[in-house]
């Protein structure tokens, strides 16, 4: 019986748990396009629905492997229907070759909607000269709705 009442529960924590896990799809569906480094980047939240966008402020990305840029100033802006507590993702870039040869990360406390940030991505290393780059939201935290306050009788 115990062990009936075990398995049931594991069973349950693991579908609990793999219904609530969901992860941006992958760059074969094209949500997560490379773009010139003049242009608006996008990422998509889980559901395929761009959430937000990107542009680089630094557009003089020569990088070499013996002197690789270390200092990228963007601006991300919330283009979803929803307030953000938290958000954080990945910035990379790619050399002409398409060739991955830079990546950092960026995020921001809170992010309301159609609200913009200037930021920095710390341990990027760029070590080419950069053409193309994208970015990737890998966590959107959406903000609570407040609580009314409860009344006392």
């Amino acid at each position: 019986m115990k062990l009936t009442i075990r398995l049931t529960t594991a069973l349950v924590v693991l579908l609990i748990a793999c219904w609530s896990v969901s992860a941006q799809e992958a760059t074969a569906n094209g949500n997560e396009k490379r773009v010139g480094l003049t242009e608006a980047a996008v990422a998509h939240d889980d559901d395929g629905v761009a959430a937000l966008q990107g542009t680089l402020r630094t557009t003089a990305l020569n990088g070499s492997p013996d002197s690789p840029v270390t200092n990228v100033r963007l601006i991300v802006k919330n283009t979803s229907g929803i307030s953000y507590a938290f958000v954080s993702g990945v910035v990379t870039f790619y050399d002409s070759a398409g060739i991955r040869c830079g990546e950092g990360i960026f995020k921001a406390d809170a992010l309301a909607i159609d609200e913009s940030f200037e930021t920095d991505s710390p341990g990027v290393r760029i070590r080419c000269e950069a053409t193309t780059w994208r970015i990737v939201a890998t966590h959107l935290l959406p903000r609570a709705p407040s609580t009314p306050p409860v009344r006392q009788p």
